[in-house]
Parts: C-alpha cells; structure tokens; sequence
C-alpha cells in the first residue's frame, strides 16, 4: 500500500480574512515561534526576548533569562549605535566640507589658467609661464588644425563616393537609353495634300501683296 504524502501547499502572504482562521493561526505561528526562540536561546547560549501583542491588544512574551534586564541591554545598546551614527555622520560631513574646498582650490586654478589662455592677466607671468602657456597655445593649434584636416578629409572622401554612385547611375541610363528602341520617320503626305499646301502658300503670298499700303505721290510710285 503506497503512503500519500500531504504536500503543504504556499500560504498567500496577506491579511486572513476569515475571522475564525486568523485566531487559529495566530495561536499556532505565535506557539511555533516562541518554540524558535527558546531552541534559539538553548542551542547557541543567545539572549533572547520576544514580545507579541495580539490584534486585541493582549500581550504574549518570552525571556530567555530576564526580560526587563534583556530591555534595558536593548536600550543601553540602541544609544551607543546612534552615538556612532552621528560620529560617523560628523566624521562624513567633515569629509565633504574638505573635498569642497579642494575642488574650490582647483576651480580656482583653472579658471586663473582659462584666463591666461585667453591672453588675459599674464603681468604678472615670469618668462617661463610665458614660455609655457605658448607651448599650451601651439598644441591646441596643433589639435585643432588636425582636427581641421581630417573633416576635410572625411568630406572629400564623401564627395568622392557620391560622384561614383552619380557615374554609375548616369552609365545605367546611358545603357537603358540605347537599349531603347529608335522611333521611325513619319510617312510623307499623300500629293493632293501637297497640291493643297501649295495653293494655300500662294494665296497667302497673294494676299500679302494685295493687302501692301503704300504712302505718297502717285508719280512716286515705282512702275
């Protein structure tokens, strides 16, 4: 006959609605936890107190040894963590007021030597800073003409590959042009329309003639 093993399955970690089964389990995890704390206290020799406060407001607790002696260690022990906190507390604002001033300092410099830079407070330069602060100048120069040259560069490049890509679709059309076929000649009008075009070019010269306005003595006229 094989054994059916109960497999627990996952409480839900939220409020028990259910009146009835919240005091069931109230009693059960308050009993099993008190059990903790005692195998807890026995087996590593460890000073342990448990306080439980019941939703109607009853009091359920546990001392290993002394529980007013276990709470006043608490209290004693509580005090001396917050007088480290606040040394330590101190001790990291005293480190930042000191990194302040030195980024301050450094600020400082900077902007004393931004100016020099600039050409701008160098009366009271010795021939060496002088000497330095213009071989500061030649290798931003320097940098900055290299930098120069290589956009140049980089937009020569880009101009190149665009006149490939344009010679090669102006070759593609050339090719698409002759492959197309060449229209033929119209064919030449029949002779009465020729005949027609013909009358109709002497008519127009007639009445070009016709139509001639000429001012002057009539003796002027030419015969």
């Amino acid at each position: 006959m094989k054994k059916i093993k109960m497999v627990r399955g996952k409480v839900q970690m939220k409020r028990i609605e259910n009146l009835t089964s919240r005091q069931v389990t109230f009693s059960k995890r308050r009993n099993g936890l008190v059990k903790k704390a005692n195998e807890l206290s026995v087996l590593c020799d460890a000073e342990v107190a448990l306080i439980i406060f019941s939703q109607k407001g009853r009091l359920y607790n546990f001392a290993s040894s002394n529980m007013q002696k276990t709470i006043e260690r608490y209290h004693e022990r509580a005090r001396e963590t917050v007088v480290d906190n606040s040394t330590e507390l101190q001790q990291y604002m005293e480190h930042l007021k000191h990194e302040t001033a030195n980024m301050a300092k450094k600020i400082e410099i900077l902007e004393v030597s931004k100016r020099k830079l600039m050409g701008q407070g160098l009366g009271s330069c010795s021939m060496d800073e002088l000497q330095e602060i213009d071989s500061k100048l030649e290798r931003s120069l320097e940098n900055i003409r290299a930098r120069k040259a290589q956009l140049f560069n980089d937009e020569i490049e880009s101009l190149k590959a665009r006149e490939s890509l344009l010679l090669e679709e102006n070759k593609n059309l050339r090719e698409k042009c002759r492959l197309m076929p060449t229209p033929s000649a119209p064919p030449p009008p029949p002779p009465t329309q020729l005949k027609e075009r013909g009358n109709c070019s002497k008519n127009t010269q007639n009445l070009e003639v016709e139509t001639e306005l000429f001012i002057g003595l009539p003796a002027m006229r030419c015969s």
